[in-house]
């Protein structure tokens, strides 16, 4: 199809965000639809009037090397709303020893840092990391597990929880080519593309408020509590979109893209096939504030958590591939948890702050071989519909920098700006039904 003189952008999460971002700066007319009353999705923050602050939903780390993340950032004036350190280091923390490192790898793409033992994992040797290259084609079938061994030390102290977190699948199931793919855009570029990034503020400041600045500066139009309930299909195009509020006709010289959940695209699009497995993240904010120097983050090897972040008013936890947890009360997970950041950040263990809990049961995809297989790419059979999410064949697990890259490659479609190289829809398998996704929970304790 020709160029669209106006798009219909279907979700407001990240992928629907820079989808209308670069459609709008391509001179094409965007209305944005949002079904919640605020934009960014799983990325986003908000006021938690139990803890009297605002919070993240979740955590979520950059690297200097997520090219499109940084782009979208740039592109809405955000770029310098990132902070991080000065080159690519890592603390860790193993609770069960009290052993404390930081992974440095160097600046340059040449691994000389390998042969450092103060920048390595303790207990590791440069050969430990070589051994990780086989990610790089691994087979489709491979999991982390089989590709790497799950008896070394580096696998225990680098390798798991780095797959478990990009991922968000456990190792014994998780894709190995995925990881891999994960790895070449990051170590495999040196230091250089591996410096940690998270916002000065807060993920809305950072990713959401801007581009809705920079949409609206634009000419856009943005609609929230709009929920999709059904799409007219007429022949080899999308005529229509039924709302809540009333029925939008998508004329001739029109298009779409449905930036929203798999499981709703599902019900939406005849004969998807999208991904149907899916993993939880448990978060807990405790309302503390600690000033530098104390870190930005800390990884825990053999705790409950894996991550902690420092925020203005809170440290922030995150435990990946939790459906383990998700059915745990808040006053177990609090305290499981509370013990790890205690360590982390050498805080004592009584009196635990306040604590907000919160499940996404459902965050994200389930990055096993068997799904990844179900990704579809951006291009579907009708002419003017385009997917985005951080579901769809981006090449990358469900994180920022592959739901931005789905922004992309859906308005790079609709703008045949470029190939679309990820699988086709021409022959969808069969549809998958789903039940609604259920809403985060959050148990807050004093």
């Amino acid at each position: 199809m020709s160029r669209p003189s106006l798009v219909h952008v279907v979700g407001a999460g990240l992928a629907g965000l820079a989808a209308a971002v670069r459609l709008a700066d391509a001179g094409v007319r965007v209305i944005l639809y949002e079904a919640a009353p605020q934009a960014g999705g799983r990325c986003r923050s908000y006021r938690d009037q139990a803890l009297g602050c605002r919070i993240d939903n979740g955590n979520h780390l950059l690297i200097s090397g997520n090219r499109a993340a940084l782009r979208y950032l740039a592109a809405i004036g955000a770029a310098d709303s990132l902070i991080g350190p000065d080159e690519a280091e890592y603390p860790f923390v193993d609770v069960a020893s009290g052993e404390r490192w930081v992974l440095r790898p160097g600046a340059g793409w040449l691994p000389a840092w390998l042969f450092d033992r103060r920048r390595r994992v303790p207990g590791t040797g440069p050969l430990d990391y070589l051994k990780a290259l086989p990610l790089a084609w691994a087979g489709r079938e491979r999991t982390v597990s089989e590709a790497l061994d799950p008896e070394s030390m580096i696998f225990r102290r680098l390798w798991q929880p780095l797959a478990v977190a990009v991922l968000n699948t456990e190792a014994e199931t998780g894709s190995a080519r995925l990881l891999g793919r994960v790895l070449g855009d990051s170590f495999a570029r040196g230091g250089g593309a591996c410096r940690p990034l998270v916002p000065r503020e807060e993920l809305s400041q950072s990713f959401v408020e801007p581009a809705l600045r920079h949409l609206q500066e634009r000419g856009a139009e943005i609609r929230f509590g709009a929920r999709l309930r059904a799409i007219n299909f007429a022949g080899a195009r999308v005529a229509g979109l039924q709302f809540e509020p009333g029925t939008e006709t998508v004329g001739a010289a029109q298009a779409v893209v449905l930036a929203v959940p798999a499981p709703v695209a599902v019900r939406l699009v005849p004969e998807l096939d999208a991904p149907d497995a899916f993993r939880a993240i448990v978060n807990a904010h405790y309302r503390i504030a600690l000033a530098a120097p104390a870190p930005l983050f800390i990884g825990i090897i053999g705790g409950v958590a894996e991550w902690v972040f420092r925020k203005r008013a809170v440290l922030s936890v995150t435990v990946s591939a939790a459906d383990r947890l998700a059915d745990l009360p808040a006053e177990t997970l609090s305290q499981r948890l509370w013990h790890d950041v205690a360590r982390a950040y050498a805080l004592p263990l009584e009196p635990m702050p306040p604590v907000q809990i919160v499940k996404e049961r459902r965050a994200t995809f389930a990055a096993t071989p068997e799904q990844l297989a179900r990704r579809p790419a951006a291009a579907t059979r009708w002419a003017n519909l385009a997917l985005a999410g951080d579901w769809t064949a981006t090449g990358l697990p469900a994180t920022i920098e592959g739901a931005v890259r789905s922004g992309d490659a859906a308005a790079a479609r609709l703008l045949d700006m470029a190939p679309i190289a990820e699988k086709s829809l021409s022959a969808p398998g069969p549809r998958a039904t789903l039940p609604p996704d259920p809403p985060s929970v959050h148990q807050t304790l004093p």
